[in-house]
């Protein structure tokens, strides 16, 4: 839709450069800033899903990894140096002051210059500066060599067609014709009589270009990690027992085997009962599904509640070259009596101003006949469960006991005890940066989350104070709850583009224990 607008707008400039023409390129511009935003945003991920692998499988990943951290370099020299022309051209027709230049609002690769505000620029229908500096100083011509470069590397990246297809045509420079059909040079053709606010438009569109061109090659390069002549990338070495549990003159078998595998997939394992079919096997029912460790590891664990010989088995449902294949395994293992088990609910942590879920239990001896005792704090029963309190941050030690057959088993584990974490306080999901005004005029208020902390702990915002510079004065506005008031709302209504909003003295309240304790500073800068 932008390049259908470029058109039409270029047509009419031929009949008429008009304000409302001029203006008409301002929004096509700032489209195409966007545009190149969002693939900025999309590459940067890509670039994380590398490193991300990297620490899995560094040898298989590393030459693909290191090809697109070229790219990424080259990218982002080239919308740079695009950049740079663009500034370039402001000061050559505004001057050297020229206030459309916004000084460090613009970065790319660690490198930092002007940003644009199109609107304030003074000389949009200039045509003959751009020509100019563009065709007849040969900063076009300069410029098309470096395009053909970088694109001439992107190709060399990769044989598929398709993707060299589409950085072909999105980088061409092949040269151009004029309406009686006469070849022009690619700058003449783009850059040639033409007004500066149209020029700045067609230089946005080229380092949109040069980022979606980053993109597919980028695409291209994550799809190679799993894509080599290998179907494997690890092997290990298995034991597998029939039961790692045996009585005294029993018999202990296993089989030791070597397994093949490729670390990248994380097949589907579902536990339950399957039966075969005519084309492979299914579930009866749907199954539980096992989940993966922050390692890739699928780990299967169940408390031995009861004493005997208990199955596990399954289905493992992967994609082949013709679809799902289900492949089903089966074990057993057993639960003997005179075990002790002492394990935290959550974590092997516990904290203060809480009551930690503790599980502790003896196989072979009825929960009620159950001992638990702890050091530095106290624990008591809750259903099936125990509820740990600990006195003071350091350590605490947890004993379980209890009588099997006349002798008395005993178990103990060591926890940390920690304070609790101090909760984040956040406007728009942001306690700092950059945020959209719209964003934050739709928000009800501040509110305190608990990242990353595994217990359902709420704390309620009970105020704070916005702070304002307005006019070189400070204006502070102060809530006694978690919400705007009106006069604040009002105040985030009239903000603009880089004003400063502070949350200061925030305060909240543990809504299990009432205590109330102060939060860091929220900072953001209008977008």
């Amino acid at each position: 839709m932008i390049g259908m607008m470029y058109l039409v707008l270029t047509a009419m400039l031929a009949l008429n450069v008009s304000a409302d023409i001029l203006n008409g390129f301002v929004l096509v511009n700032k489209g195409l800033v966007k545009t190149t935003e969002n693939f900025v945003a999309k590459n940067t991920s890509s670039y994380a899903i590398f490193e991300a692998e990297m620490e899995k499988t560094p040898d298989k990943v590393r030459p693909f990894r290191d090809n697109a951290f070229s790219v990424k370099e080259k990218a982002d020299q080239l919308a740079y140096d695009i950049q740079e022309i663009k500034v370039e051209l402001i000061k050559y027709i505004d001057g050297e002051k020229a206030p459309a230049l916004i000084p460090d609002g613009w970065s790319a690769g660690g490198k930092s210059t002007y940003e644009i505000d199109d609107v304030q620029i003074k000389a949009k229908d200039n045509y003959d500066k751009p020509s100019e500096l563009m065709v007849l100083k040969g900063k076009g011509l300069d410029l098309k060599k470096k395009i053909e470069t970088y694109r001439d590397f992107l190709i060399s990246l990769t044989d598929d067609s398709g993707v060299q297809k589409g950085i072909l045509d999105a980088l061409n420079t092949d040269d151009g014709k004029d309406k009686n059909g006469t070849t022009l040079g690619w700058e003449k053709a783009h850059f040639d009589m033409i007004p500066l606010v149209a020029v700045l438009a067609m230089l946005s569109k080229m380092q949109s270009d040069v980022r979606n061109s980053e993109a597919d090659i980028i695409s291209h390069l994550l799809s190679q990690i799993g894509a080599t002549d290998t179907k494997v990338n690890k092997m290990e070495a298995i034991v597998q027992a029939k039961t790692s549990y045996v009585l005294r003159g029993g018999e202990y078998e296993a089989r030791i085997l070597l397994a093949a595998y490729d670390s990248l997939q994380k097949p589907e394992i579902l536990i339950g009962r399957y039966r075969r079919t005519d084309t492979g096997y299914e579930m009866e029912g749907e199954g539980r599904p096992l989940q993966y460790d922050n390692r890739g590891r699928a780990i299967y664990k169940a408390t031995g509640s009861s004493v005997g010989n208990f199955n596990l088995q399954g289905l493992l449902r992967m994609a082949g070259p013709e679809g799902i294949i289900s492949y089903p395994f089966n074990s057993e293992y057993q639960v003997g009596e005179s075990q002790t088990v002492i394990s935290a609910t959550k974590m092997n942590v516990l904290y203060m101003d809480l009551e930690n879920p503790i599980s502790a239990s003896i196989s072979g001896v009825p929960s009620n006949r159950v001992e638990v005792k702890m050091t530095n704090g106290s624990i008591s029963r809750s259903g099936n469960e125990w509820m740990a309190k600990p006195n003071a941050a350091g350590n605490a030690t947890i004993t379980v006991s209890g009588t099997v057959d006349g002798k008395t088993i005993t178990d103990k584990m060591d926890f940390r005890v920690k304070n609790l974490p101090t909760p984040i306080a956040k406007v728009g999901g942001k306690s700092t940066g950059d945020i959209d005004k719209n964003t934050l005029s739709s928000q009800a208020g501040v509110i305190a989350e608990m990242e990353d902390f595994l217990f359902d702990l709420r704390y309620v915002v009970t105020e704070f104070t916005m702070t304002v510079i307005q006019g070189g004065s400070e204006r502070n506005m102060r809530s006694t709850g978690p919400g705007f008031t009106s006069e604040q709302k009002n105040l985030i209504n009239g903000l603009t583009k880089g004003q400063m909003v502070f949350f200061r003295e925030i305060k909240a309240r543990n809504t299990s224990n009432n205590k109330v304790q102060s939060l860091r500073d929220i900072v953001l800068k209008i977008n």
